[in-house]
Protein backbone atom coordinates (compact mmCIF):
# COMPACT_ATOMS: atom_id res chain seq x y z
CA UNK A 1 0.00 0.00 0.00
CA UNK A 2 1.31 3.46 -0.89
CA UNK A 3 2.72 5.42 2.05
CA UNK A 4 1.63 8.66 0.42
CA UNK A 5 -1.71 10.20 1.32
CA UNK A 6 -3.47 11.10 -1.91
CA UNK A 7 -6.60 13.28 -1.72
CA UNK A 8 -7.60 15.73 -4.47
CA UNK A 9 -9.00 18.91 -2.83
CA UNK A 10 -11.58 19.27 -5.64
CA UNK A 11 -13.31 16.12 -4.37
CA UNK A 12 -14.82 18.15 -1.54
CA UNK A 13 -18.03 19.21 -3.27
CA UNK A 14 -20.79 21.53 -2.19
CA UNK A 15 -22.60 19.05 0.06
CA UNK A 16 -20.85 15.70 -0.29
CA UNK A 17 -17.49 14.34 -1.42
CA UNK A 18 -16.69 12.51 -4.69
CA UNK A 19 -13.47 11.21 -6.21
CA UNK A 20 -12.27 8.77 -8.83
CA UNK A 21 -10.74 5.97 -6.73
CA UNK A 22 -7.54 5.56 -6.71
CA UNK A 23 -6.69 8.28 -9.24
CA UNK A 24 -7.85 11.18 -7.03
CA UNK A 25 -7.94 9.52 -3.62
CA UNK A 26 -6.20 6.43 -2.25
CA UNK A 27 -6.82 4.26 0.82
CA UNK A 28 -4.76 6.52 3.09
CA UNK A 29 -6.67 9.50 1.70
CA UNK A 30 -9.96 7.80 2.65
CA UNK A 31 -8.56 7.11 6.12
CA UNK A 32 -7.66 10.81 6.44
CA UNK A 33 -11.18 11.71 5.38
CA UNK A 34 -12.47 9.43 8.17
CA UNK A 35 -10.20 11.21 10.66
CA UNK A 36 -11.43 14.60 9.39
CA UNK A 37 -15.08 13.58 9.61
CA UNK A 38 -14.61 12.01 13.05
CA UNK A 39 -12.92 15.18 14.33
CA UNK A 40 -15.72 17.31 12.92
CA UNK A 41 -18.44 15.11 14.45
CA UNK A 42 -16.77 15.27 17.89
CA UNK A 43 -16.42 19.05 17.59
CA UNK A 44 -20.11 19.52 16.70
CA UNK A 45 -21.64 16.96 19.06
CA UNK A 46 -19.26 17.78 21.93
CA UNK A 47 -19.06 14.05 22.71
CA UNK A 48 -15.85 12.04 23.08
CA UNK A 49 -17.39 8.88 21.63
CA UNK A 50 -20.20 9.88 19.26
CA UNK A 51 -22.06 7.04 17.54
CA UNK A 52 -21.73 7.12 13.76
CA UNK A 53 -23.89 5.01 11.40
CA UNK A 54 -21.93 3.78 8.37
CA UNK A 55 -23.21 1.99 5.25
CA UNK A 56 -22.02 1.33 1.69
CA UNK A 57 -23.45 0.83 -1.81
CA UNK A 58 -22.87 -2.12 -4.12
CA UNK A 59 -19.82 -0.96 -6.07
CA UNK A 60 -16.96 -3.45 -6.23
CA UNK A 61 -14.66 -1.22 -4.17
CA UNK A 62 -17.16 0.37 -1.73
CA UNK A 63 -16.59 -2.11 1.07
CA UNK A 64 -12.82 -1.64 0.90
CA UNK A 65 -13.27 2.14 1.04
CA UNK A 66 -15.64 1.77 4.00
CA UNK A 67 -12.98 -0.20 5.91
CA UNK A 68 -10.51 2.70 5.64
CA UNK A 69 -13.10 5.39 6.41
CA UNK A 70 -14.09 3.46 9.57
CA UNK A 71 -10.44 3.16 10.58
CA UNK A 72 -10.14 6.94 10.41
CA UNK A 73 -13.38 7.53 12.33
CA UNK A 74 -12.42 5.08 15.10
CA UNK A 75 -8.96 6.68 15.51
CA UNK A 76 -10.63 9.95 16.59
CA UNK A 77 -12.84 8.27 19.20
CA UNK A 78 -16.00 7.65 17.19
CA UNK A 79 -18.02 4.51 17.87
CA UNK A 80 -18.95 3.16 14.46
CA UNK A 81 -22.18 1.20 13.92
CA UNK A 82 -21.94 -0.51 10.53
CA UNK A 83 -25.29 -1.41 8.93
CA UNK A 84 -23.67 -3.03 5.86
CA UNK A 85 -25.00 -2.86 2.30
CA UNK A 86 -27.40 0.09 2.26
CA UNK A 87 -29.20 2.79 0.40
CA UNK A 88 -28.46 6.37 1.47
CA UNK A 89 -31.99 6.65 2.96
CA UNK A 90 -31.42 3.44 4.95
CA UNK A 91 -28.45 5.14 6.63
CA UNK A 92 -30.47 8.34 7.23
CA UNK A 93 -33.33 6.28 8.71
CA UNK A 94 -30.88 4.37 10.94
CA UNK A 95 -29.80 7.63 12.56
CA UNK A 96 -33.40 8.18 13.74
CA UNK A 97 -34.13 4.53 14.50
CA UNK A 98 -30.92 3.94 16.48
CA UNK A 99 -30.74 7.52 17.78
CA UNK A 100 -27.14 8.00 16.60
CA UNK A 101 -25.04 11.17 16.40
CA UNK A 102 -24.01 11.19 12.74
CA UNK A 103 -23.98 9.27 9.46
CA UNK A 104 -21.52 8.41 6.67
CA UNK A 105 -22.66 6.62 3.52
CA UNK A 106 -20.08 5.35 1.01
CA UNK A 107 -21.61 6.01 -2.40
CA UNK A 108 -20.97 7.84 -5.65
CA UNK A 109 -24.72 7.66 -6.31
CA UNK A 110 -25.25 7.54 -10.10
CA UNK A 111 -21.73 8.61 -11.17
CA UNK A 112 -19.92 6.24 -13.54
CA UNK A 113 -17.87 3.30 -12.30
CA UNK A 114 -14.57 4.37 -10.85
CA UNK A 115 -16.17 7.13 -8.79
CA UNK A 116 -16.60 6.90 -5.05
CA UNK A 117 -17.79 9.34 -2.44
CA UNK A 118 -19.33 9.93 0.94
CA UNK A 119 -22.67 11.46 1.90
CA UNK A 120 -22.55 12.56 5.51
CA UNK A 121 -24.58 14.38 8.11
CA UNK A 122 -24.60 15.26 11.80
CA UNK A 123 -28.04 16.73 12.47
CA UNK A 124 -30.73 14.05 12.02
CA UNK A 125 -32.31 13.97 8.56
CA UNK A 126 -29.90 16.56 7.15
CA UNK A 127 -26.66 16.27 5.18
CA UNK A 128 -23.62 18.54 5.17
CA UNK A 129 -23.97 22.19 4.14
CA UNK A 130 -21.33 23.96 2.00
CA UNK A 131 -19.96 25.49 5.26
CA UNK A 132 -19.62 22.06 6.87
CA UNK A 133 -17.94 20.74 3.71
CA UNK A 134 -15.43 23.63 3.80
CA UNK A 135 -14.74 22.89 7.47
CA UNK A 136 -14.28 19.16 6.73
CA UNK A 137 -11.91 19.97 3.86
CA UNK A 138 -9.84 22.25 6.11
CA UNK A 139 -9.61 19.68 8.95
CA UNK A 140 -8.75 16.84 6.53
CA UNK A 141 -6.21 18.55 4.28
CA UNK A 142 -4.44 20.27 7.19
CA UNK A 143 -4.39 17.16 9.44
CA UNK A 144 -6.17 18.93 12.32
CA UNK A 145 -7.22 15.58 13.78
CA UNK A 146 -8.38 14.68 17.27
CA UNK A 147 -7.05 11.41 18.65
CA UNK A 148 -9.25 9.07 20.66
CA UNK A 149 -10.26 5.46 21.12
CA UNK A 150 -13.41 4.43 19.35
CA UNK A 151 -14.88 1.04 18.58
CA UNK A 152 -16.95 -0.72 15.95
CA UNK A 153 -20.00 -2.93 15.98
CA UNK A 154 -21.95 -4.50 13.16
CA UNK A 155 -25.72 -4.05 13.15
CA UNK A 156 -27.07 -7.26 11.64
CA UNK A 157 -30.03 -7.25 9.26
CA UNK A 158 -30.89 -3.57 9.60
CA UNK A 159 -32.33 -3.79 6.08
CA UNK A 160 -35.34 -5.62 7.56
CA UNK A 161 -36.12 -2.83 10.06
CA UNK A 162 -35.95 -0.20 7.29
CA UNK A 163 -38.21 -2.24 5.00
CA UNK A 164 -40.77 -2.86 7.76
CA UNK A 165 -40.90 0.85 8.64
CA UNK A 166 -41.88 1.77 5.08
CA UNK A 167 -44.25 -1.15 4.56
CA UNK A 168 -46.34 -1.09 7.74
CA UNK A 169 -47.66 2.47 7.32
CA UNK A 170 -48.18 2.41 3.56
CA UNK A 171 -50.45 -0.48 2.55
CA UNK A 172 -52.58 0.21 -0.52
CA UNK A 173 -55.69 -1.66 -1.62
CA UNK A 174 -55.34 -1.35 -5.40
CA UNK A 175 -53.23 -4.05 -7.05
CA UNK A 176 -51.06 -1.62 -9.02
CA UNK A 177 -48.87 -3.26 -11.66
CA UNK A 178 -45.50 -1.60 -11.18
CA UNK A 179 -42.28 -1.83 -13.18
CA UNK A 180 -39.37 -1.48 -10.75
CA UNK A 181 -36.06 -0.67 -12.48
CA UNK A 182 -32.82 -0.46 -10.51
CA UNK A 183 -30.12 -0.38 -13.23
CA UNK A 184 -28.33 -3.22 -11.36
CA UNK A 185 -27.68 -0.79 -8.46
CA UNK A 186 -28.21 -1.26 -4.73
CA UNK A 187 -31.94 -0.42 -4.81
CA UNK A 188 -32.46 -3.86 -6.40
CA UNK A 189 -32.34 -5.56 -3.00
CA UNK A 190 -34.79 -3.09 -1.42
CA UNK A 191 -37.34 -1.58 -3.83
CA UNK A 192 -39.03 -4.70 -5.30
CA UNK A 193 -39.60 -6.23 -1.86
CA UNK A 194 -41.03 -3.02 -0.36
CA UNK A 195 -43.40 -2.31 -3.25
CA UNK A 196 -44.60 -5.94 -3.27
CA UNK A 197 -45.24 -5.77 0.45
CA UNK A 198 -47.36 -2.61 0.29
CA UNK A 199 -49.59 -4.38 -2.24
CA UNK A 200 -48.15 -3.77 -5.73
CA UNK A 201 -47.68 -6.40 -8.40
CA UNK A 202 -44.00 -5.90 -9.27
CA UNK A 203 -42.34 -6.40 -12.66
CA UNK A 204 -38.57 -6.36 -12.02
CA UNK A 205 -36.15 -4.76 -14.49
CA UNK A 206 -32.39 -5.07 -13.85
CA UNK A 207 -32.88 -5.61 -10.10
CA UNK A 208 -30.04 -8.14 -9.79
CA UNK A 209 -26.93 -6.54 -8.30
CA UNK A 210 -24.11 -6.11 -10.81
CA UNK A 211 -21.44 -3.52 -10.03
CA UNK A 212 -20.30 -3.36 -13.66
CA UNK A 213 -23.64 -1.67 -14.54
CA UNK A 214 -23.77 -3.68 -17.79
CA UNK A 215 -26.59 -1.70 -19.44
CA UNK A 216 -26.39 1.89 -18.19
CA UNK A 217 -25.75 3.82 -15.01
CA UNK A 218 -28.58 3.60 -12.49
CA UNK A 219 -29.66 7.21 -13.04
CA UNK A 220 -33.35 8.09 -13.51
CA UNK A 221 -32.36 11.17 -15.53
CA UNK A 222 -30.47 9.01 -18.05
CA UNK A 223 -32.51 8.68 -21.24
CA UNK A 224 -31.31 5.08 -21.81
CA UNK A 225 -32.68 3.99 -18.45
CA UNK A 226 -35.96 5.84 -19.04
CA UNK A 227 -36.40 4.24 -22.48
CA UNK A 228 -35.85 0.77 -21.01
CA UNK A 229 -38.49 1.39 -18.31
CA UNK A 230 -40.88 2.78 -20.91
CA UNK A 231 -40.56 -0.37 -23.02
CA UNK A 232 -41.10 -2.61 -19.97
CA UNK A 233 -44.22 -0.64 -18.95
CA UNK A 234 -45.73 -1.01 -22.43
CA UNK A 235 -44.72 -4.68 -22.79
CA UNK A 236 -46.24 -5.65 -19.44
CA UNK A 237 -49.20 -3.26 -19.62
CA UNK A 238 -48.21 -1.78 -16.23
CA UNK A 239 -49.91 1.06 -14.33
CA UNK A 240 -46.63 2.85 -13.58
CA UNK A 241 -42.84 2.48 -13.91
CA UNK A 242 -40.24 3.54 -11.35
CA UNK A 243 -36.50 3.92 -11.91
CA UNK A 244 -34.20 4.20 -8.89
CA UNK A 245 -30.68 5.63 -8.81
CA UNK A 246 -27.54 3.92 -7.50
CA UNK A 247 -28.04 4.77 -3.83
CA UNK A 248 -31.84 4.80 -3.78
CA UNK A 249 -32.51 8.39 -2.81
CA UNK A 250 -34.03 9.34 -6.20
CA UNK A 251 -36.80 8.01 -8.41
CA UNK A 252 -37.81 8.57 -12.03
CA UNK A 253 -41.39 7.90 -13.15
CA UNK A 254 -42.93 6.54 -16.36
CA UNK A 255 -46.71 6.63 -16.82
CA UNK A 256 -48.94 3.76 -17.99
CA UNK A 257 -48.49 4.81 -21.64
CA UNK A 258 -44.71 4.63 -21.40
CA UNK A 259 -44.15 8.40 -21.21
CA UNK A 260 -41.54 9.87 -18.92
CA UNK A 261 -42.94 12.31 -16.38
CA UNK A 262 -40.39 14.82 -15.20
CA UNK A 263 -40.04 14.67 -11.43
CA UNK A 264 -41.04 18.29 -10.91
CA UNK A 265 -44.45 17.50 -12.47
CA UNK A 266 -44.74 14.42 -10.24
CA UNK A 267 -43.93 16.69 -7.30
CA UNK A 268 -46.74 19.02 -8.31
CA UNK A 269 -49.20 16.11 -8.50
CA UNK A 270 -48.12 14.86 -5.07
CA UNK A 271 -48.34 18.42 -3.68
CA UNK A 272 -51.89 18.73 -5.09
CA UNK A 273 -52.82 15.35 -3.58
CA UNK A 274 -51.46 16.42 -0.17
CA UNK A 275 -52.72 20.02 -0.21
CA UNK A 276 -56.41 19.23 0.33
CA UNK A 277 -55.60 17.29 3.52
CA UNK A 278 -52.82 19.67 4.63
CA UNK A 279 -54.17 23.13 3.79
CA UNK A 280 -51.83 26.11 4.21
CA UNK A 281 -48.71 23.97 3.75
CA UNK A 282 -45.43 25.08 2.26
CA UNK A 283 -43.63 23.20 -0.50
CA UNK A 284 -40.01 23.75 -1.55
CA UNK A 285 -38.86 23.09 -5.14
CA UNK A 286 -35.49 23.62 -6.79
CA UNK A 287 -34.70 26.18 -9.48
CA UNK A 288 -34.70 23.48 -12.20
CA UNK A 289 -38.40 22.79 -11.52
CA UNK A 290 -41.43 23.72 -13.61
CA UNK A 291 -42.91 27.20 -13.26
CA UNK A 292 -46.39 25.66 -12.83
CA UNK A 293 -46.21 25.57 -9.01
CA UNK A 294 -46.41 29.36 -8.75
CA UNK A 295 -49.80 29.62 -10.46
CA UNK A 296 -51.30 26.22 -9.68
CA UNK A 297 -55.02 26.60 -9.00
CA UNK A 298 -55.28 23.61 -6.61
CA UNK A 299 -52.35 24.78 -4.47
CA UNK A 300 -53.67 28.35 -4.42
CA UNK A 301 -57.21 27.17 -3.48
CA UNK A 302 -55.69 25.25 -0.57
CA UNK A 303 -53.66 28.28 0.49
CA UNK A 304 -50.31 26.55 -0.13
CA UNK A 305 -47.09 28.39 -0.84
CA UNK A 306 -44.21 27.25 -3.07
CA UNK A 307 -40.63 28.41 -2.50
CA UNK A 308 -38.02 28.05 -5.29
CA UNK A 309 -34.60 27.24 -3.82
CA UNK A 310 -31.06 26.06 -4.63
CA UNK A 311 -30.69 22.77 -6.47
CA UNK A 312 -29.06 19.98 -4.51
CA UNK A 313 -30.47 17.42 -2.11
CA UNK A 314 -28.71 19.02 0.86
CA UNK A 315 -30.06 22.51 0.12
CA UNK A 316 -33.66 21.45 -0.46
CA UNK A 317 -33.63 19.12 2.56
CA UNK A 318 -32.42 21.92 4.81
CA UNK A 319 -34.88 24.43 3.38
CA UNK A 320 -37.75 21.96 3.96
CA UNK A 321 -36.49 21.68 7.53
CA UNK A 322 -36.05 25.42 8.22
CA UNK A 323 -39.34 26.42 6.53
CA UNK A 324 -41.18 23.52 8.25
CA UNK A 325 -42.48 22.67 4.77
CA UNK A 326 -44.62 19.56 4.27
CA UNK A 327 -42.53 18.37 1.34
CA UNK A 328 -39.78 19.34 -1.08
CA UNK A 329 -39.33 18.26 -4.69
CA UNK A 330 -36.23 18.38 -6.82
CA UNK A 331 -36.23 18.09 -10.61
CA UNK A 332 -33.58 15.35 -10.45
CA UNK A 333 -35.96 13.05 -8.53
CA UNK A 334 -35.02 13.78 -4.91
CA UNK A 335 -38.27 14.17 -2.92
CA UNK A 336 -38.41 15.06 0.77
CA UNK A 337 -41.36 14.38 3.04
CA UNK A 338 -41.54 15.95 6.46
CA UNK A 339 -43.63 14.66 9.36
CA UNK A 340 -46.20 13.11 9.30
CA UNK A 341 -45.12 11.61 5.93
CA UNK A 342 -41.42 11.06 6.56
CA UNK A 343 -38.35 12.23 8.45
CA UNK A 344 -37.45 15.03 6.03
CA UNK A 345 -34.71 13.24 4.06
CA UNK A 346 -34.84 12.00 0.47
CA UNK A 347 -35.89 8.41 -0.06
CA UNK A 348 -36.67 7.29 -3.62
CA UNK A 349 -38.72 4.34 -2.40
CA UNK A 350 -40.87 6.49 -0.09
CA UNK A 351 -41.36 8.84 -3.06
CA UNK A 352 -42.54 5.91 -5.20
CA UNK A 353 -44.89 4.92 -2.37
CA UNK A 354 -46.41 8.44 -2.31
CA UNK A 355 -47.09 8.08 -6.05
CA UNK A 356 -48.76 4.71 -5.39
CA UNK A 357 -50.99 6.49 -2.82
CA UNK A 358 -51.84 9.08 -5.47
CA UNK A 359 -52.99 6.31 -7.84
CA UNK A 360 -54.68 4.44 -4.99
CA UNK A 361 -56.76 7.56 -4.18
CA UNK A 362 -57.81 8.18 -7.79
CA UNK A 363 -60.09 6.38 -10.18
CA UNK A 364 -57.93 7.66 -13.04
CA UNK A 365 -54.86 6.22 -14.73
CA UNK A 366 -51.50 8.02 -14.39
CA UNK A 367 -51.64 9.53 -17.90
CA UNK A 368 -55.10 10.99 -17.17
CA UNK A 369 -53.92 12.49 -13.88
CA UNK A 370 -50.91 14.05 -15.62
CA UNK A 371 -53.14 15.45 -18.38
CA UNK A 372 -54.99 17.48 -15.76
CA UNK A 373 -51.86 19.62 -15.39
CA UNK A 374 -51.39 22.47 -17.88
CA UNK A 375 -49.11 21.34 -20.69
CA UNK A 376 -45.55 22.65 -20.76
CA UNK A 377 -42.64 22.03 -23.11
CA UNK A 378 -39.54 21.22 -21.12
CA UNK A 379 -35.99 20.20 -21.97
CA UNK A 380 -34.19 17.41 -20.15
CA UNK A 381 -31.42 18.52 -17.76
CA UNK A 382 -28.43 19.23 -20.01
CA UNK A 383 -24.85 19.39 -18.75
CA UNK A 384 -22.25 21.12 -20.95
CA UNK A 385 -18.66 20.49 -19.80
CA UNK A 386 -17.01 23.31 -17.87
CA UNK A 387 -13.90 22.97 -15.68
CA UNK A 388 -14.50 22.76 -11.93
CA UNK A 389 -12.13 25.65 -11.32
CA UNK A 390 -13.86 27.88 -13.93
CA UNK A 391 -17.56 27.01 -13.73
CA UNK A 392 -18.59 29.37 -10.90
CA UNK A 393 -16.89 32.38 -12.50
CA UNK A 394 -18.45 31.54 -15.89
CA UNK A 395 -21.91 31.54 -14.27
CA UNK A 396 -21.19 34.80 -12.42
CA UNK A 397 -20.36 36.54 -15.71
CA UNK A 398 -23.49 35.13 -17.37
CA UNK A 399 -25.67 36.42 -14.51
CA UNK A 400 -24.38 39.94 -15.21
CA UNK A 401 -25.05 39.56 -18.95
CA UNK A 402 -28.62 38.34 -18.45
CA UNK A 403 -29.38 41.02 -15.86
CA UNK A 404 -28.24 43.61 -18.43
CA UNK A 405 -30.45 42.04 -21.12
CA UNK A 406 -33.37 42.34 -18.67
CA UNK A 407 -32.66 45.97 -17.78
CA UNK A 408 -32.26 46.85 -21.48
CA UNK A 409 -35.63 45.16 -22.24
CA UNK A 410 -34.05 43.06 -25.00
CA UNK A 411 -36.51 40.47 -26.30
CA UNK A 412 -35.88 36.75 -26.71
CA UNK A 413 -38.37 35.09 -29.06
CA UNK A 414 -40.44 38.26 -28.73
CA UNK A 415 -40.58 38.11 -24.93
CA UNK A 416 -38.96 40.37 -22.35
CA UNK A 417 -37.45 38.96 -19.17
CA UNK A 418 -39.77 39.83 -16.27
CA UNK A 419 -38.07 38.12 -13.34
CA UNK A 420 -34.58 36.99 -12.41
CA UNK A 421 -33.85 34.60 -9.54
CA UNK A 422 -30.20 34.25 -8.48
CA UNK A 423 -30.31 31.96 -5.40
CA UNK A 424 -28.49 29.33 -7.50
CA UNK A 425 -26.97 30.41 -10.81
CA UNK A 426 -29.64 32.32 -12.71
CA UNK A 427 -33.25 31.45 -13.50
CA UNK A 428 -34.82 34.07 -15.76
CA UNK A 429 -38.57 34.10 -16.50
CA UNK A 430 -40.59 35.71 -19.30
CA UNK A 431 -44.04 37.33 -19.55
CA UNK A 432 -45.74 34.07 -20.58
CA UNK A 433 -44.22 31.94 -17.77
CA UNK A 434 -41.41 30.50 -19.94
CA UNK A 435 -37.99 30.38 -18.28
CA UNK A 436 -34.36 29.35 -18.67
CA UNK A 437 -31.77 28.26 -16.13
CA UNK A 438 -27.96 28.26 -16.07
CA UNK A 439 -26.10 27.08 -12.97
CA UNK A 440 -22.88 25.30 -12.05
CA UNK A 441 -23.20 21.59 -11.29
CA UNK A 442 -22.31 20.91 -7.68
CA UNK A 443 -20.86 17.43 -8.30
CA UNK A 444 -19.36 17.40 -11.80
CA UNK A 445 -17.17 19.64 -13.98
CA UNK A 446 -20.14 21.00 -15.91
CA UNK A 447 -22.88 23.58 -16.01
CA UNK A 448 -26.58 22.72 -15.87
CA UNK A 449 -29.03 24.08 -18.44
CA UNK A 450 -32.83 23.70 -18.46
CA UNK A 451 -35.56 25.59 -20.32
CA UNK A 452 -39.36 25.38 -20.23
CA UNK A 453 -42.25 27.08 -21.95
CA UNK A 454 -45.99 26.75 -21.28
CA UNK A 455 -46.55 28.28 -24.74
CA UNK A 456 -44.72 26.26 -27.39
CA UNK A 457 -41.99 23.80 -28.29
CA UNK A 458 -40.50 26.56 -30.46
CA UNK A 459 -40.14 28.98 -27.54
CA UNK A 460 -38.53 26.30 -25.36
CA UNK A 461 -35.94 25.80 -28.13
CA UNK A 462 -35.42 29.53 -28.75
CA UNK A 463 -34.57 30.04 -25.07
CA UNK A 464 -32.11 27.14 -25.28
CA UNK A 465 -30.48 28.61 -28.45
CA UNK A 466 -30.16 31.94 -26.62
CA UNK A 467 -28.42 30.21 -23.67
CA UNK A 468 -26.25 28.03 -25.93
CA UNK A 469 -25.10 31.12 -27.80
CA UNK A 470 -24.15 32.90 -24.53
CA UNK A 471 -22.20 29.79 -23.45
CA UNK A 472 -20.33 29.58 -26.77
CA UNK A 473 -19.25 33.20 -26.39
CA UNK A 474 -17.46 32.38 -23.11
CA UNK A 475 -15.06 30.02 -24.91
CA UNK A 476 -14.99 27.86 -21.77
CA UNK A 477 -17.69 25.31 -22.55
CA UNK A 478 -17.18 21.81 -23.95
CA UNK A 479 -19.50 19.03 -25.10
CA UNK A 480 -23.01 18.54 -23.68
CA UNK A 481 -23.91 15.19 -22.11
CA UNK A 482 -27.23 15.42 -24.00
CA UNK A 483 -28.74 18.16 -26.09
CA UNK A 484 -32.13 18.98 -27.61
Amino acid sequence: MSKEIKIDPLGFREYDARWIYEKDINKLGIESLGKGLGTQIIKHTKKNNPRVIVGHDYRSYSEEIKTFLKKGLISTGCNVEDIGLSLSPTVYFAQFNLNADAVAMITASHNENGWTGVKMGIQKGLTHTPDEMRELKDITLNNKFIEGKGNEKKIENFKKIYIQDLVQKNKINKKLKTVVACGNGTAGVFAPEILKNIGCEVVELDCNLDFTFPKYNPNPEDLKMLHAISKAVKDSNADIGFGFDGDGDRVGVIDNKGNEIFSDKIGLLIARNLSSKHKGSKFVVDVKSTGLYKKDKVLLENNCETIYWKTGHSHIKRKVYTEKALAGFEKSGHFFFNQPLGYGYDDGINSAIQICHLLNNSSKKMDEIINELPNTYQTPTMAPFCKDEEKYQVVKNLVKKIEKIKSDNIKIDNQIITEVLTVNGIRFSFEDGSWGLIRASSNKPSLVVVTESPTSEKRKKEIFYFIDNLLKQTGKIGEYDQKI
